[in-house]
């Protein structure tokens, strides 16, 4: 009974002495470093930011322009021309502009059609293109691409933070497992030694034969084996894991040596990852951001065919200028003083225009196919996780029940050994064996851990 006591004392300890003077690190407080201080998650802001620098440059294609033209030749103290022209646009939505125009021009050798009043010519009119540019242009279009891009960027942005969040939380996972199964060999690692110390004592009281030491000095050199194999993937796993992990300034974060993962995380899953309540249905998938980004590149895309469309048409400009030498007076700016203009062209066989028409629609064919078959990926991916997910439980579930049973097994076989009515090797095999369903248990919690972190990922909603 005494060695009972010991061998259970110790297995008591074995569950309990990695939490002995350590900090844990749980799901929820590392996932709040991540979205804070990641310089990746901080990189993905700046998506946006182009966005809408891009939006505010292309705004300036209908910023009011004044412009300045004056030239001045002189030679041998004679003016050949002295010209001063200035003007003040304003550009509309539509292909409408508006201009004020000042001249004021003298020399000898002036050309005549430049001749102005001795205070100058002003005029006021209107430019506007009639068929090609009237109802849209390259500046409208820019505008609305732009806008449209806006909202392409906060998707993609939503994107490339969800994927640095789902490999920063399957690192945690990923962690914790090899902490479990560090935990795990040292725990029977110090079984192993008990029980080696226990069966040379017996040997050498003459309770035991020698090849039961034999026997347990095997399994214990076996244990402090497979816990040296196991500590270098639970430091290799710490090591990818802190590199997840930052503060202001980007100034990287290590974890320290007493910090490990919360074993508890089981429990905690879907309440830090808000899976259980999501409620997946067509809407879900359809605002998914891929899919949105995909949309709004459509949209950008509807704009460049109608702009090709509207370039098949004649280009036909008319301008109109009311003209006056006497600014102050408006009943001056009348029909009788004017300055007017027309410009016409037209391709006569249009083929730049018709293959830019036909490279826009293939373009748009090309993006429908894109957007419906992500939208059948996104739901076939859905669908099979969410049954990895049902299937991982139930694995899990049932590890659960196999573990206690070995662990019966085990204490049974124990009770035997210390009673002189079992045999070391049938203690070794039942421990191995419950050593195995104890990690297929740590494997298969990883696998629905990651199974539910990966379908938060496909739905964009980590």
């Amino acid at each position: 009974m005494k060695r009972l006591f010991i061998i259970l004392s110790f297995l008591i300890y074995g569950v309990t002495f990695s939490q002995v003077n350590n900090d844990i690190l749980t799901l929820e407080e590392y996932l709040g470093y991540v979205k804070k201080y990641h310089p990746v998650v901080k990189q993905a802001q700046l998506i946006t930011s182009e966005s809408e620098i891009k939006l505010l440059k292309s705004r300036g294609a209908f910023d009011p322009k004044l412009a300045i033209d004056y030239s001045r030749k002189k030679f041998k103290n004679t003016t050949y021309y002295d010209k001063l022209n200035a003007s003040f646009k304003i550009p509309t939505w539509y292909g409408v502009q508006f201009k004020a125009n000042y001249e004021n021009n003298d020399g000898i050798y002036l050309n005549p059609e430049y001749k102005t009043p001795e205070d100058g010519l002003y005029s006021l009119g209107v430019s506007v293109s009639l068929a090609k540019g009237l109802l849209t242009n390259n500046r409208m279009v820019t505008l609305k691409q732009a806008k449209l891009y806006v909202h392409q960027a906060e998707a993609t942005q939503k994107i490339a933070v969800n994927e640095i969040l789902y490999t920063a939380i399957t690192s945690y996972f990923n962690w914790l497992k090899n902490y479990q199964a560090t935990s795990i060999y040292s725990d029977y690692m110090l079984n192993a030694e008990e029980r080696f110390q226990n069966v040379k004592r017996s040997y050498t009281e003459g309770d035991k034969p020698a090849i039961d030491t034999l026997e347990a000095s095997i399994n214990y050199k076996s244990r402090m084996l497979d816990l040296e194999k196991a500590k270098i993937g639970y430091i290799k796993s710490k090591l990818e894991l802190s590199n997840y992990l930052w503060l202001e300034n980007n100034l990287p974060l290590e974890l320290e040596q007493n910090m490990i993962p919360d074993s508890l995380t089981i429990t905690k899953i879907d309440l830090v990852l808000n899976s259980s309540i999501l409620n997946i249905d067509d809407e879900l998938i359809n605002n998914n951001p891929k899919l949105q980004a995909l949309k709004f590149k459509k949209e950008s895309l509807i704009l460049d065919k109608r702009l090709k469309t509207n370039n098949l048409l004649p280009k036909v400009d008319l301008e109109y200028n009311f003209l006056s030498s006497d600014y102050e007076d408006t009943e001056t700016f009348n029909t009788s003083n004017y300055k007017t203009g027309l410009n016409m062209s037209f391709p006569l066989f249009l083929r730049k225009e018709r293959g830019d028409l036909k490279l826009a629609k293939l373009k748009l064919q090309d993006i429908e196919f894109d957007i419906s078959a992500n939208r059948v990926s996104i739901k076939n991916k859905i669908q099979s996780t969410m049954q990895e997910i049902e299937s991982y439980t139930k694995q899990y579930n049932i590890l659960l029940d196999l573990v206690l049973d070995y662990k019966q097994l085990v204490n049974k076989e124990e009770r035997k050994f210390t009673l002189g009515e079992g045999s070391l090797f049938l203690v070794n095999y039942r421990e191995v064996k419950l050593i195995e369903s104890q990690l297929k248990k740590i494997e298969s919690e990883y696998k629905l851990f990651n199974s539910k972190s990966n379908l938060l990922r496909i739905l964009n909603e980590l």
